[in-house]
């Protein structure tokens, strides 16, 4: 347990100590935030669907998770380039400790990104229906934390160098994001696309936080979260397995 907080803290560290890093990673939900959030608005709204800015929050929010926790587990990389990896690696330690300290301080990296994503909605104007489901819409908010945490160590851990960062990039953290829904309903969408969006574990992320957060859910609350557990523990044992995997 020692060796598991150590590095939870050191990520976290790192983290904190990087205000340049915070600050370019809200780039990107600001965006979508306000350009798509003010811009779509009013289109929303002749459709009968009320507030956009509403609607999307939980989706931004999400994507800042989902970018954080991914990049957190790819930052393998610079360790091992770096040598710090190697030096973690032969303590005399087990390698699960070192993989679930590692996935719990990037889970907690991308919680607090989530949390400044979530205060930056507040200030432009979002508001949840209630505070209980503030309090729930952190338990997604942590669900999804850890699911793509684990998915970014397993990632990161069978990557040997950044030429693949821009293949992973284009072809698995993008599409996750434009098909979770989080800019769009999940109700009444073309077959293909609906089987699309229910592989994603990210849609069951934002349905969960949409449904906390504003009352609306497509696929139910209960079902989101087994499914967000239950792609945890499958990712988090896919990243111990190829973490342990790893040669010095």
């Amino acid at each position: 347990m020692g060796v598991i907080y150590v590095l939870w803290l050191r990520e976290v560290k790192r983290y904190l100590r990087s205000r340049a890093q915070i600050i370019a990673s809200l780039g990107q939900p600001l965006l979508y935030l306000l350009v798509l959030g003010f811009g779509l608005g009013p289109v929303f709204a002749q459709a009968g669907r009320g507030s956009y800015l509403q609607f999307v929050a939980p989706g931004v929010v999400g994507m800042g998770i989902l970018f954080t926790s991914i990049f957190s587990g790819i930052g393998l990389l610079w360790d091992r380039q770096f040598g710090f990896l190697k030096e973690t690696l032969v303590a005399p330690v087990p390698r699960l400790q070192i993989m679930v300290g590692r996935t719990l301080g990037g889970a907690t990296i991308a919680m607090v990104q989530g949390l400044l994503v979530l205060v930056v909605c507040l200030l432009a104007g979002f508001r949840p229906q209630s505070a209980v489901g503030l309090l729930l819409a952190f338990v997604y908010m942590a669900l999804i934390a850890i699911v793509f945490a684990a998915l970014g160590t397993a990632i990161g851990s069978g990557l040997r160098d950044m030429q693949g960062f821009q293949f992973i990039m284009n072809f698995l953290v993008m599409p996750i994001f434009f098909l979770s829904g989080a800019l769009y309903p999940l109700n009444n969408l073309p077959t293909a696309l609906a089987a699309a969006t229910r592989i994603d574990p990210l849609s069951y992320g934002v349905d969960g936080l949409r449904g906390a957060l504003i009352g609306v859910s497509a696929i139910g609350l209960g079902v989101d979260a087994m499914v967000l557990a239950f792609v945890a523990m499958i990712f988090l044992g896919l990243g111990a397995w190829t973490f342990s995997r790893i040669q010095i």
